[in-house]
C-alpha cells in the first residue's frame, strides 16, 4: 500500500525514471508499483499542474540507452524530452552479465564502464531536468572510501564528480562506510539499510525461528559492521557479538592484508541460531571462516545475511558449506546482479527491493522526508510480532 500521506501533496516535478540496462528489472517493477499507487489515489486535478503525467501516464520510464561504437567508446542517448522532470537515474555498477564488443572482442562490463554510462546519461540530460537523483544500490568504489597509504580516494572523487555534473541527491544502500558523504557535505546522500527485507525474507522461508534471547543471536563478522549488527539485535531484542579480524600488516595479498585469525567478542552462541550480518559477500572466505568459528562454539543454524551477494569466486564453497552443515541459509537482496546458478540454489533467499525503491522514489518526488523509510524499527517489530502469533 502506498503512503497515504502523499495523497494531497503536490509533486516536486513530473516524474521520470531512467533505469539503465544493468538494473532494468528493478526499474520495471518499481515503475509498476508507482503506476498502481498513483492510479488508486484519485488525486484532485488541481493538485498537479501536470495531472496527465501523474495519473494517466502509461509509464514513468524514460527511453534512454548507451550505444557503443566498434572501438568500445559510447554515448548517452535520451530519446524523449526530460525538460522539467524530477529525474531518477538507476544503475547497478556490479552487473557483469552485460557485454559489449570492442574491436571484435567481447568484453564484460566493469564497474568503471557502468559508472561512465551513468555520466553519459547525465550529460545527455543537458541540465534540462528540474532535479536529478541517482539511485546506485552498490556505491561505486565504496570499498575505496579512505586513504591508508599513498593511494587514490576513488569514492570521494566519484561523488564530487556527480554533483559537479548536476546531481542533487544520491541514494545508495548499506554503504561500506557512510562517512564518505563528507566529500559532498552540501548535497543529499542517503544510505538505506534493508534490515526489514532481511527479516521478512527469513520469516517467509523459515517457520521455526524463535526471536528471543535464548534462541537467536546477531553476529558482525568484523568491527566495521558493528553498527549494522547492533541495530538488528536491538530491534529484535537479542544479543549480538562480533569478530575482530587480526591481520598480517607485513603482507599484501590481492590488495589486502591477509587475515591471521578471527577473535570473538560476545556471549555464548551454544545452541542458538545465528545471523551473520554484513554489507557484502565478495569471495565469501571471511563469512565462511566466521561460520566455522561459530560452529566450533556449538552454534545451531547459521544464516549468512548480506545486502550484496557478489560471489566473485563462485558458489562452490557455499555449496560445500551447506552440504557439510556449516551454514543453513544465504540471504541477500536483488540490488545487484544475481546469476541463474545462485537463484537455483535451495539454500538461497532473495529479498526483493523493487517495492522499497518505489516507496523512496514516490516519497522524494513529493519532496517529503524519507526518514521513516530509513528507520524500519516499527515495521520490523510488527512483522516479528505477527510471525510469533502465527507460529505459536
Amino acid at each position: 500500500m502506498a503512503n497515504a500521506d502523499l495523497k494531497d501533496k503536490r509533486p516536486f516535478g513530473a516524474l521520470g525514471i531512467v533505469a539503465l540496462d544493468s538494473i532494468a528489472d528493478i526499474g520495471e517493477r518499481a515503475n509498476k508499483y508507482l503506476l498502481e499507487w498513483r492510479g488508486d489515489r484519485n488525486i484532485d486535478p488541481q493538485i498537479d499542474e501536470r495531472n496527465d503525467n501523474y495519473l494517466q501516464k502509461q509509464t514513468y520510464l524514460i527511453d534512454a540507452s548507451v550505444p557503443r561504437f566498434g572501438s568500445g567508446e559510447a554515448k548517452g542517448l535520451i530519446k524523449q524530452s526530460v525538460r522539467g522532470l524530477d529525474l531518477y537515474i538507476m544503475l547497478d555498477v556490479t552487473n557483469h552479465s552485460l557485454t559489449y564488443k570492442m574491436c571484435g572482442n567481447v568484453n564484460h562490463m566493469s564497474p568503471d564502464d557502468h559508472y561512465s554510462d551513468l555520466k553519459r546519461v547525465i550529460a545527455a540530460v543537458e541540465g534540462k531536468a528540474r532535479r536529478i537523483t541517482v539511485i546506485m544500490p552498490f556505491l561505486y568504489e565504496g570499498r575505496q572510501h579512505r586513504r591508508t597509504a599513498r593511494e587514490s580516494l576513488d569514492c570521494a572523487l566519484s561523488l564530487q564528480e556527480l554533483v559537479s555534473m548536476g546531481v542533487d541527491n544520491i541514494i545508495t544502500f548499506d554503504a561500506h562506510d557512510p562517512r564518505v558523504q563528507n566529500a559532498i557535505p552540501l548535497h543529499g546522500f542517503d544510505t538505506v539499510q534493508p534490515a526489514y527485507q532481511f527479516i521478512k525474507g527469513i520469516c517467509a522461508n523459515c517457520d521455526d525461528i524463535k526471536f528471543d534471547n535464548d534462541h537467536l543471536m546477531i553476529i558482525s563478522p568484523d568491527e566495521g559492521g558493528t553498527n549494522r549488527a547492533v541495530y538488528m539485535a536491538s530491534v529484535l531484542g537479542v544479543d549480538m557479538g562480533m569478530f575482530y579480524k587480526r591481520r598480517d600488516y607485513s603482507k599484501i595479498v590481492d590488495g589486502r592484508n591477509p587475515i591471521v585469525a578471527h577473535e570473538f567478542l560476545g556471549s555464548s552462541v551454544e545452541g542458538k541460531d545465528v545471523f551473520i550480518v554484513d554489507d557484502m559477500i565478495s569471495s565469501g572466505d571471511s563469512m565462511l571462516e566466521v561460520a566455522k568459528e561459530l560452529k566450533q562454539r556449538k552454534a545451531n543454524r547459521i544464516f549468512v545475511v548480506s545486502t550484496f551477494g557478489l560471489f566473485t569466486n563462485g558458489l562452490e564453497k557455499f555449496d560445500r558449506a551447506v552440504e557439510e552443515g556449516l551454514i543453513y541459509k544465504v540471504v541477500t537482496t536483488n540490488l545487484v546482479y544475481q546469476t541463474p546458478e545462485l537463484l537455483s540454489r535451495d539454500y538461497y533467499i532473495s529479498c526483493g527491493m523493487s517495492k522499497y525503491i518505489a516507496y523512496i522514489i514516490d516519497t522524494l518526488n513529493h519532496d517529503m522526508s524519507i526518514a521513516g523509510l530509513l528507520d524500519p524499527y516499527d515495521r520490523i517489530t510488527a512483522l516479528v510480532n505477527r510471525y510469533k502469533e502465527e507460529h505459536k
